[in-house]
């Protein structure tokens, strides 16, 4: 797990917090994965809204905190965790009832999370070209302040350099076609794998709901949003993404603003009309 160790925070203010807090953001996928977590273990919490919109993540404030400038960030009783599938499995061992980890499987539910993890660019590339229509760009100001922001961890300092990178080759180039249709094909790969998995059991690793169901609602969500044709592909996914969205729990972290439907209805739009639609990418 990550924890960022007390005398890392340089926010001091958060480490005399009690109880659970959650900085997050309400369009961050990692984030309504956590929330959709909270609301299904009816789990008490305090939530702290981060604009990633209007770069409040690259805040001295917020960089204090999480020197990786990413929600969701939990923060128990001053103890800090960062890293949305860290977080889930600190909370399965800190609220065990009503487990969504199986004890025997836990070893598999921790690779099988790694390997959606692995996939967080992936589904960026994806979200940015067909979901926010340029709303994914940060503002140059916000981004020199993260990119100028010293951390005592080296790890940290490497993950700044690379999304600093990605977000100013997003501002010059967009996603191309290229690094779309790679994603694409990575994702297939998973889907094939969770297809077949369906054929004799309800949910993605089992007959039980698990933590590895929850991490790739989310995925499956924003692809669909963008225009997947999970219907004609994967049925058995499909039909299993649909009977979590209809519950309440789910659906209403993923419910966008109206504004942002709009945005990505015109840039689902264009994108048809340029035949660069995900089918097009797939089939090509």
């Amino acid at each position: 797990m990550v924890q960022i160790p007390s005398d890392q925070i340089k926010t001091k203010e958060i480490l005399d917090w009690k109880g659970l807090h959650l900085f997050n953001f309400r369009t961050s996928s990692c984030s309504q994965k956590l929330r959709i977590y909270l609301n299904l273990k009816n789990i008490k919490w305090t939530s702290h809204s981060i604009n990633l919109a209007t770069g409040k993540n690259y805040s001295e404030w917020f960089l204090g905190i999480n020197p990786k400038g990413l929600v969701p960030v939990l923060v128990d009783n001053g103890h800090v965790e960062i890293e949305s599938n860290d977080i889930l499995m600190y909370l399965e061992n800190k609220f065990p009832e009503n487990p969504l980890t199986e004890k025997a499987d836990i070893i598999q539910i921790q690779s099988l999370l790694k390997e959606e993890d692995d996939l967080h660019e992936d589904i960026r590339n994806i979200a940015y070209r067909y979901m926010f229509g340029g709303l994914g760009q940060k503002d140059p100001k916000s981004l020199k302040q993260f990119e100028n922001y010293k951390s005592s961890n080296q790890e940290f300092d490497e993950h700044k350099q690379k999304e600093v990178k990605f977000y100013k080759s997003y501002r010059a180039e967009g996603i191309t076609n290229d690094a779309v249709r790679n994603s694409l094909n990575k994702f297939c790969i998973c889907f094939d794998k969770y297809e077949s998995a369906l054929v004799s059991q309800r949910n993605l690793t089992g007959d039980n709901l698990s933590l590895v169901d929850l991490a790739w609602f989310i995925y499956t969500y924003r692809l669909y949003v963008s225009g997947f044709p999970f219907k004609a592909m994967y049925p058995k996914i499909s039909k299993w993404f649909h009977g979590l969205y209809s519950q309440n729990e789910f659906y209403k972290e993923v419910n966008d603003p109206i504004l942002l439907k709009v945005i990505r209805f015109y840039a689902r739009m264009t994108t048809n009309f340029n035949g660069k639609s995900i089918k097009s990418l797939l089939s090509a």
